[in-house]
């Protein structure tokens, strides 16, 4: 078989993906102006664009508003339990490290009870995208302070103002062993939100991604003052990181120059209070993976899944007289 010929069997076989093919029948049940529409519409482009086959694409999530992503998904979905969307995650990866694996998590199911499982997924830097959709409070349970909220913030649980600073997860993530990619991007740009978004799917390892996501009901000014001020946003462009489009850099002129594998100038970007740090704070591909490590000589197929399960069976099972002899040829 001649080249151009094998090539034309494969644009054959190949499916053209649309958007409509990773849109569930489900309609999204997000609040209007919610953050996480744009979310969901930048995953269904980039599998699109990546032609990602919907059997070979996996949305893990745990509980909140965030975590219900995986229903408005056409693609395989688990939606866990609250915090545990990593643990499982890492499951899915290591045994069938085929599919391409996607969290999707809110910042208290990810920084509260999750975040012994966030620490140790940044540590494994096994092969996956993990978005944090950040609105800075718990917003499914209507309006509890979480580990992101602001000093201040009066709400259900701190109703005369939450007292401490909040957690900051572009430093903790830079600060843990083994971190190999960090990125921050806001919901209201969609194209940088589309651009990061591909950038961490393309990184050999663990992508984290901190989505800064508007609450129209619980948090409904808390980004009025980015939003409206491009200069209160710095991006942070390089030729392995993000590059901004002429139309946007006319818009957003606070501008670096920032070589995504400098990490001592990531962790001073991540510390920015009176600016918001939008692109590749950190990327090194370099970075040992848990998963490689882990694997095993022969592929995790489903028929050798079934030959080692019945093994398993075969020890405990209680068979018929003579039934299991005779199935062994015995």
């Amino acid at each position: 078989m001649t080249a151009s010929m094998s090539q034309c069997l494969m644009q054959m076989v190949q499916t053209d993906y649309q958007i409509a093919d990773y849109q569930s029948s489900i309609t999204p049940r997000w609040c209007t102006g919610c953050g996480d529409n744009a979310i969901l519409t930048a995953m269904q482009r980039l599998c699109r664009d990546e032609q990602l086959p919907p059997e070979k694409t996996v949305c893990v999530s745990g509980i909140g508003c965030a975590s219900r992503l995986p229903h408005y998904m056409n693609a395989y979905g688990f939606h866990g339990i609250h915090g545990r969307a990593l643990p499982i995650a890492e499951g899915i990866k290591i045994r069938r490290p085929d599919l391409n694996v996607f969290v999707t998590t809110g910042d208290g199911d990810c920084c509260s009870i999750g975040a012994a499982h966030w620490l140790h997924a940044v540590r494994y830097n096994m092969n996956m995208t993990l978005m944090l959709h950040d609105n800075n409070v718990y917003g499914l349970t209507k309006k509890q302070a979480s580990p992101t909220s602001p000093k201040g913030l009066k709400s259900n649980t701190t109703p005369f103002g939450a007292t401490l600073n909040p957690l900051n997860p572009l430093s903790v993530t830079l600060g843990i062993s083994n971190v190999s990619f960090v990125a921050q991007v806001p919901d209201w740009i969609p194209e940088l939100l589309y651009d990061v978004l591909s950038k961490a799917y393309h990184h050999k390892g663990f992508s984290f991604i901190r989505i800064l996501q508007r609450c129209p009901n619980f948090m409904n000014h808390h980004f009025d003052a980015a939003v409206q001020d491009p200069l209160r946003v710095r991006m942070l462009t390089h030729s392995d990181g993000l590059r901004l489009k002429p139309e946007l850099s006319r818009i957003y002129k606070n501008q670096e120059t920032h070589n995504p594998l400098d990490l001592n100038r990531a962790q001073a970007l991540a510390m920015l209070e009176e600016e918001i740090p939008v692109g590749v704070l950190y990327s090194n591909p370099d970075v040992p993976c848990y998963d490689e490590l882990r694997k095993g000589k022969r592929p995790s197929t489903p028929q050798l899944v079934e030959t080692v399960l019945n093994e398993e069976f075969d020890k405990v099972g209680i068979w018929p007289e003579g039934q299991h002899a005779s199935a062994n040829g015995e």
